[in-house]
C-alpha cells in the first residue's frame, strides 16, 4: 500500500511495476496564478486502457502518445495514470470556490491544475455520474468518426462501457437503429436501461452497414466483420496494447470490400476538427450526461485507498465491470 501518508499531504495511485500498483504521499499542492485546487471526492477506472496499463502491456513505439493529462513516471513503471476525477474547486479565483469540477487527471485526493482543465459540472449532472465523462467523450469522438445516418442500421459488438455509450448516442444523436452484443448476458441489463436491444450473438447471415467494435477482444473484431455487410464499415473502438491481433483478411474480406477503421479520442474527429476544441467537446459530453439511464453503467464501487487491490482484480478479470467508480473520503 505504500508509506503512510504525512498530515495534510496529498496522496496518489501509482503502479509501482506492472501489475503491483500503491498509494503514495505526495507533497501538499496549493494553487499557483490561473489555477485551482481540487479536493477529488469520486473518480472512475477506464478498465480497457488502465488494466493494459496496469499490466505493463504498452507499446513503448506508442508510450509517449498514451500519455494522460498530468501523468507523472513513465511506461511501464512506476506511473501515477488516470483520467476521470470529479472533485471540488477549494482554492483558486473566488468564483470557482465551491464548485464541482471534472479533471482529466491521475487518482489523486488533491492536485493543482489550470484552471480551464478544471471543467464545471452542468445542471442536472451529479457528481457520481460526472465519473463516465471521459467514457462520454470517448463515445461522442467515435460517434462523430462513425457518421450514421437517421434510420440506418447499426451493429455494436462488445456492450462495455464505451460499446454501450456509443450505442447509446447513435440511438439518442443521430436516430440509427442500433442492436448490441455481447457473449456476456450479465450486460443486457444495462443495455436494456440504456432502451438498447440486446442478444449474444449476431445471427448467422445478417448484415450491417456500420459495425462498432468494443470488445476489446480478436473474437470480436473477428465477429464484427463477419457481420458487416458488403461495403460496410467496422470502426474499431478497442485498444489492444502489446497484444498482437490475427483476422480472417484472407476469405472474403476484399471481395466484400470491407473498411476497418480506427477511433482515438486523443484527436477529434476530422469532421468536427475545425469547429471543436478538446474543451468544448469535454462540455459537450458532460452534458450528455444528464440522463439517469446512463447510472446503469457504473457497476461497482470501492475506496480510493483500496485502488491497489481492485486495479489487481479488475486488470486480472476476478471483478467484472463497466465502469468502477472510486469513492475518497
Amino acid at each position: 500500500m505504500g508509506d503512510t501518508p504525512r498530515p495534510g499531504a496529498a496522496r496518489a495511485f501509482w503502479i509501482a511495476r506492472p501489475g503491483a500498483g500503491e498509494i503514495r504521499p505526495m507533497p501538499r499542492p496549493s494553487a499557483g496564478p490561473g489555477e485551482v485546487l481540487v479536493r477529488a471526492t469520486r473518480g472512475a477506472i477506464s478498465k480497457g486502457t488502465e488494466t493494459l496499463v496496469f499490466r505493463g502491456e504498452v507499446p513503448p513505439g506508442v508510450a509517449a502518445r498514451m500519455r494522460c493529462p498530468f501523468q507523472e513516471g513513465a511506461f511501464p513503471a512506476p506511473v501515477k495514470y488516470g483520467y476521470a476525477t470529479v472533485g471540488t474547486a477549494v482554492e483558486g479565483p473566488a468564483e470557482r470556490l465551491g464548485q464541482a469540477v471534472f479533471c482529466l487527471h491521475p487518482h489523486q485526493d488533491l492536485f493543482a491544475v489550470p484552471a480551464g482543465a478544471a471543467r464545471p459540472l452542468p445542471a442536472g449532472v451529479p457528481p457520481g455520474r460526472a465519473v463516465l465523462a471521459a467514457a462520454m467523450e470517448t463515445a461522442l469522438n467515435a460517434l462523430w468518426d462513425a457518421r450514421p445516418r437517421r434510420g440506418s442500421r447499426v451493429c455494436a459488438i462488445g456492450a462495455g462501457a464505451i460499446g454501450l455509450s456509443v450505442a447509446y448516442l447513435a440511438r439518442r444523436l443521430a436516430g440509427a437503429r442500433v442492436e448490441v452484443f455481447d457473449i456476456d448476458p450479465a450486460r443486457e441489463a444495462p443495455a436494456r436501461a440504456l432502451g438498447l436491444g440486446f442478444a449474444l450473438r449476431p445471427p448467422e447471415g445478417a448484415e450491417w452497414p456500420l459495425v462498432l467494435h468494443a470488445s476489446g477482444a480478436p473474437e470480436g473484431l473477428r465477429t464484427a466483420l463477419r457481420a458487416a455487410a458488403f461495403e460496410g464499415r467496422v470502426l474499431e473502438l478497442s485498444w489492444y496494447g502489446t497484444r498482437p491481433v490475427t483476422l480472417p483478411l484472407g476469405e472474403d474480406f476484399h471481395d466484400r470490400r470491407l473498411t476497418i477503421q480506427s477511433s482515438q479520442v486523443a484527436t477529434v474527429a476530422p469532421s468536427r476538427r475545425a469547429r471543436w476544441s478538446h474543451a468544448r467537446r469535454l462540455d459537450r459530453a458532460l452534458a450528455l450526461l444528464r440522463d439517469p439511464r446512463l447510472d446503469a453503467l457504473i457497476d461497482g464501487e470501492s475506496r480510493f485507498e483500496d485502488l491497489p487491490e481492485t486495479m489487481a482484480a479488475l486488470a486480472a478479470g476476478r471483478l467484472p465491470a463497466l465502469c468502477h467508480r472510486v469513492v475518497y473520503d
